[in-house]
């Protein structure tokens, strides 16, 4: 989607690998991940995600409650804007509901081959203006044969997530089987907690100087 340098644009985030801008173009509002400020030294990494996230949403474009991808020019990102707030900003408390919408959610993303990969964090769960739950930023998406032992290990992880937050807001309608899930970690979990977490958190919070509020969200 070709849009002019001077079309209206407003900036939802900033961080090292780029800026989220809000744009307004001849067709409506869009989303657009920009890498052009990236500092040289992270632009192949900034690059390789955002290419990981047009890769993910081009596997699942048509599917609802989530972005659509409209173009990727190496430098852009283009996805479609879905209104609604952050998890952490208007937490479905109480909302068996809205629980019961995002597993079946993630059910669709599953069977469609991809694994989000990232959903401790509510900042990637949206809950739209009708109420729904919408999933955002695919940039640790994984794409695979949704049969294979290693995708649907990769499910459970993203299930997991969602019944951590469920946990937080609707804890009274975990059922038997959800506690369990909770309670039985993957080899992969324990993996990352004891050898990849210490070295995000290293490159984050010590030299990328980011918040990372994992299951709770950025603070506005």
């Amino acid at each position: 989607m070709p849009v002019s340098n001077d079309a209206p644009t407003h900036a939802l985030k900033a961080d090292s690998f780029g800026r989220i801008l809000l744009v307004q173009g001849p067709e409506g509002s869009f989303v657009r991940r920009d890498l052009g400020a990236t500092p040289l030294w992270l632009r192949l990494p900034a690059w390789w995600l955002a290419r990981r996230e047009a890769r993910a949403l081009r596997h699942i474009h048509g599917m609802a409650d989530v972005p659509q991808l409209l173009d990727w020019d190496g430098r852009h990102l283009d996805r479609s804007f879905m209104a609604g707030d952050a998890m952490y900003q208007r937490p479905p408390r109480g909302d068996v509901a809205w629980f019961r919408a995002a597993r079946r959610l993630l059910q669709q993303l599953h069977r469609r081959g991809v694994a989000h990969n990232d959903l401790a964090k509510e900042a990637n769960w949206l809950v739209t203006e009708d109420g729904r739950p919408a999933l955002i930023d695919f940039q640790l998406a994984v794409i695979g044969d949704p049969r294979s032992r290693w995708m649907r290990l990769l499910a459970r992880e993203d299930l997991r997530h969602l019944l951590k937050h469920k946990r937080m807001y609707c804890r009274e309608s975990l059922t038997p089987v959800e506690k369990r899930v909770l309670k039985r970690t993957s080899w992969v979990r324990d993996l990352w907690f004891a050898t990849g977490k210490p070295v995000y958190r290293f490159v984050t919070r010590r030299i990328l100087h980011w918040e990372d509020n994992e299951g709770q969200g950025p603070k506005p």
